[in-house]
């Protein structure tokens, strides 16, 4: 496994795509953490209501070690709170898929299996990081991940073959959302450096992989798989949907409304 050389940080550079890549991976836990938290009291059942709350839990507490990290690469007084909290929607740097609404509980699922299958896979491969700290929080994250895919693809199957509302809704769930699946895969600027720096994993090697899985999930359900020449991308380089800024208007209103509020 390669160490990260000491020295490596005291580049004002290579600190700076350190935190820009960081802001990658933990944004997508933070705005779909939100996503689900939307959601609570409002599942089909109770049984999914809780676990899709809690899994809305997971993600929040991944994403606050994610974000105490940059604090102390900061090494300013930034809060993890002002991080999540105070930013400017183009400094959010998480992919498109995760802030796509809730549509109904189809698209919740569908949305959740797509992420899952590639956060699974992203934190599998993150142990290897050249970055002590990273390797912890994927060893922390990997058995939630496992869960969490699980869950989702349980649910897809059960929906994919299941009444004939239930096929229907989530295959076109199925067909809105797949664009947006390959911008997991993209790198950015602050990527590349990092995977050459073997802080960060190389996806790109895992996405013939991903979709692989994701491919052989959905014919147990029962799904097609749909045909599509382009794909949707830009929201790792802060370019987001018109849902991004409704997101960020109720999840930032009290910080922004009370700022330095102490529960």
């Amino acid at each position: 496994m390669k160490e990260l050389n000491p020295q490596f940080l005291e580049s004002k550079e290579n600190k700076q795509h350190l935190i820009d890549y960081l802001l990658g991976v933990a944004d997508n836990y933070l705005i779909l953490g939100q996503r689900l938290g939307e959601l609570c009291g409002h599942g089909p059942n109770l049984e999914p209501d809780i676990a899709l709350t809690n899994i809305s839990l997971d993600m929040l507490g991944q994403v606050r070690s994610f974000y105490q990290y940059i604090a102390q690469l900061k090494g300013d007084k930034t809060t993890e709170d002002d991080i999540a909290f105070l930013r400017k929607e183009r400094e959010y740097k998480n992919v498109l898929l995760v802030e796509q609404p809730n549509t109904d509980f189809g698209y919740v699922i569908v949305r959740q299996f797509f992420f899952d299958v590639y956060n699974r896979m992203f934190l599998g491969a993150l142990q290897q990081s050249a970055d002590e700290t990273l390797r912890a929080l994927a060893f922390k994250g990997i058995k939630e991940a496992s869960y969490h895919e699980r869950f989702s693809g349980d649910w897809l199957k059960r929906l994919g073959d299941g009444t004939e509302e239930s096929h229907q809704r989530v295959q076109q769930a199925v067909n809105d959302l797949w664009v947006y699946t390959d911008e997991l895969f993209h790198t950015t600027k602050a990527d590349d450096a990092m995977i050459a720096a073997g802080v960060a994993p190389d996806m790109l090697q895992l996405r013939e992989y991903y979709y692989e899985k994701v491919e052989d999930l959905l014919t147990t359900a029962t799904l097609k798989i749909p045909e599509v020449e382009y794909f949707q991308k830009g929201g790792k380089e802060g370019l987001h949907s018109e849902h991004m800024g409704y997101i960020l208007a109720d999840m930032q209103y009290m910080q922004r409304t009370y700022p330095d509020s102490k529960w």
